[in-house]
């Protein structure tokens, strides 16, 4: 089992070395020859490609699909520009496989139930594996412009027909980072740049405001001299009137 893995693996990274390659596997010579000359157009994107819709069909037997993202391996997707990524496909059957087109949507990556983006679908012409045979397509899609930044998931599906028989395969299930372009920092980070400035500048001012109150009420709890002694001129207004303050008064009296 781990080398026949290891052969697809091999085979299948050749192929994408030349972006779009089919190979035959028949004992023949003429075989081969007449095996590429048929996928040699696979890739080529109809204009009048079948409309295969939002429907979902099964999945096929003896049909392996694989996704590349091409000098991309961070899966780093610019928000409102165009992303490429190539999708294999490896026909282990008996019958060749028509290949409809590809499809794709964006989703939330806690809960694939909330769609986010459903992407532009490509359609091929001409596009049959044989038996036997590999290929690989291109898929270009973009996400919305407006789309926030962060981590979302991609769902991508390949549809294709074995005996006018329409079947699906899901090429990619997995995480793409989203990020803004156009700019080194991003709306997100000039706003939290802004309101971190702002929130500082608010503090200082409180901060000085609590020492200018600091500072007055320093000045009014000012010592004042009283015979040979000191009294804070805040404790003698507290005492101002009561009879403490009195007899303290007559005190003062009598020494002078």
């Amino acid at each position: 089992m781990f080398v026949n893995l290891a052969c697809f693996c091999f085979d299948f990274f050749f192929s994408f070395a030349f972006c779009i390659v089919a190979r035959s596997q028949s004992d023949s010579d003429a075989e081969v020859a007449g095996t590429v000359e048929e996928v040699s157009d696979l890739g080529i994107v109809g204009e009048n490609a079948q409309d295969f819709g939002d429907e979902n069909f099964s999945q096929a037997l003896g049909v392996d699909v694989v996704c590349v993202f091409p000098k991309n391996s961070a899966r780093l997707v610019n928000a409102g520009e165009e992303t490429e990524l190539l999708v294999g496909v490896r026909n282990d059957g008996e019958l060749p496989i028509t290949v409809v087109g590809i499809r794709a949507s964006v989703h939330l990556p806690f809960d694939h139930k909330l769609l986010v983006q459903n992407l532009s679908a490509q359609g091929f012409n001409n596009a049959t594996i044989p038996a036997s045979a590999q290929a690989t397509f291109p898929y270009i899609f973009a996400v919305s412009k407006y789309l926030q930044p962060g981590s979302f998931d991609l769902v991508g599906t390949i549809i294709f027909e074995i005996d006018q028989q329409p079947y699906q395969s899901t090429f990619y299930n997995g995480t793409i980072e989203v990020v803004e372009s156009g700019g080194f920092l991003s709306t997100e980070s000039v706003f939290l740049v802004t309101l971190g400035i702002a929130l500082l500048v608010l503090f200082g001012l409180w901060l000085q405001s609590q020492i200018q109150n600091l500072s007055k009420k320093s000045k009014r709890a000012a010592k004042v001299e009283v015979g040979t002694g000191a009294r804070d001129a805040s404790v003698d207004e507290w005492l101002q009137g009561t009879a403490l303050s009195q007899s303290q008064s007559q005190k003062s009296k009598k020494k002078k």
